[in-house]
C-alpha cells in the first residue's frame, strides 16, 4: 500500500473504489499504480527490488515524523505515508528527492521507475501492453504495430526523412 501511494504521487490516477486510501485520486484516469508501477518495481531487472524491503518502513518513518513536524493526526490503520494528504505526500517527496538529501539516489530512482512505469511501461511487451490498453502508453497516443507487428511511421518525427535505409537491411530491419 505505501509503495501504490508513493507512485500515486508521481504520476496520480483516480481511485479504484471509493475506500481506496494508496490512490488518492487527485486526478482523472488511470495513473503510474494502473499502468503497472508495482509489477515493475517487483521486476528484478530494474535492481531495486531487494532495496523496497528497506524503502518502505523509511517512507513510513519519514512521513510519521513529517505528520509530527506539521502537526498532522495520521489514521493509525493505515500505514503511516499512506496516511498523509496527497498534499503532504507531495512535500515529502519533495524533501526526500531534494539536493543534498542523504537517501535521495533511492527515492529519485523509485519515482525514475514509477514514472517508468506509466510513459514506456517496460516491464511489459510493448505490442501486448498496447493490445491489452496500458493507460500510459495510450495517453501518450503510442499507435498500435501494423498487421505484421511491426511500427512502420509514414510521417517522420522531424518532418523529413533523415537518412536513407543501409542497403544491407534486412527485412526484419536489422543490419545485415
Amino acid at each position: 500500500m505505501t509503495l501504490e501511494a508513493y507512485a500515486d504521487t508521481i504520476v496520480p490516477g483516480e481511485k479504484r473504489h471509493p475506500d481506496d486510501h494508496a490512490i488518492a485520486g487527485v486526478s482523472e484516469g488511470p495513473g503510474s499504480v494502473e499502468a503497472g508501477a508495482l509489477e515493475l518495481l517487483e521486476t528484478e531487472a530494474t535492481g531495486i527490488t531487494a532495496g523496497l524491503d528497506f524503502l518502505v518502513p523509511m517512507l513510513n518513518g519519514h512521513a510519521k515524523a513529517y505528520a509530527e513536524e506539521h502537526h498532522r493526526e495520521l489514521d493509525p490503520s493505515l500505514p503511516e505515508f499512506v496516511a498523509l494528504s496527497y498534499d503532504d505526500r507531495v512535500q515529502l517527496i519533495l524533501r526526500l528527492t531534494k539536493n543534498g538529501h542523504p537517501e535521495k539516489d533511492g527515492w529519485v530512482s523509485l519515482a525514475l521507475f514509477c514514472n517508468m512505469a506509466f510513459d514506456s511501461a517496460p516491464h511489459l511487451s510493448t505490442a501486448q501492453a498496447i493490445a491489452d490498453g496500458h493507460p500510459g502508453l495510450l495517453a501518450m497516443g503510442i499507435s498500435t504495430p501494423d498487421e505484421d507487428g511491426l511500427w512502420r511511421f509514414p510521417n517522420y518525427s522531424y518532418g523529413r526523412k533523415l537518412a536513407e535505409l543501409h542497403p544491407d537491411t534486412t527485412p526484419s530491419g536489422s543490419p545485415a
